[in-house]
């Protein structure tokens, strides 16, 4: 279960890194930052999605609910893909037009979904087996 501690973090440096982009995109008259960010909405949407990944990972940590390994790798991969969509399209004016970029993020979608979808199970099922029901 220790793998949604490394995704969590992974999504905290990315979080990091997206403010510091945005905060020289906006603030710092610097023409080369201006120029690599084309769609600032999109990443405040990449910044927000990796502080609520990380925030998953690590409550779903403490819940103190032994997880499914697999699906806790789920969470961290798609924890971190998934809002590195919205990042990579601050980038790319034509990223939604470009195929491998709509693969990648319905493999991203499709690994987060399961990973989010496994550990709801799991925790109502320990719901259950604790007699909550």
């Amino acid at each position: 279960m220790e793998i949604l501690l490394i995704g969590s973090a992974a999504c905290i440096v990315a979080l990091i890194v997206t403010a510091w982009l945005m905060t020289l995109a906006k603030w710092f008259p610097i023409k080369a930052v201006d120029a690599f960010i084309i769609d600032y909405k999109t990443m405040i949407r990449a910044h927000v999605d990796y502080a609520l990944m990380a925030l998953f990972g690590v409550g779903f940590y403490g819940s103190g609910v032994e997880l499914p390994i697999i699906a806790c790798w789920c969470l961290a991969i798609g924890g971190f893909s998934n809002p590195t969509v919205f990042t990579i399209a601050a980038f790319d004016p034509n990223f939604w037009d470009k195929k491998i970029w709509r693969a990648y993020t319905a493999l991203s979608f499709f690994v987060t979904s399961v990973g989010f979808l496994w550990i709801a199970y799991a925790l109502v099922r320990h719901a259950i087996d604790k007699g909550l029901f």
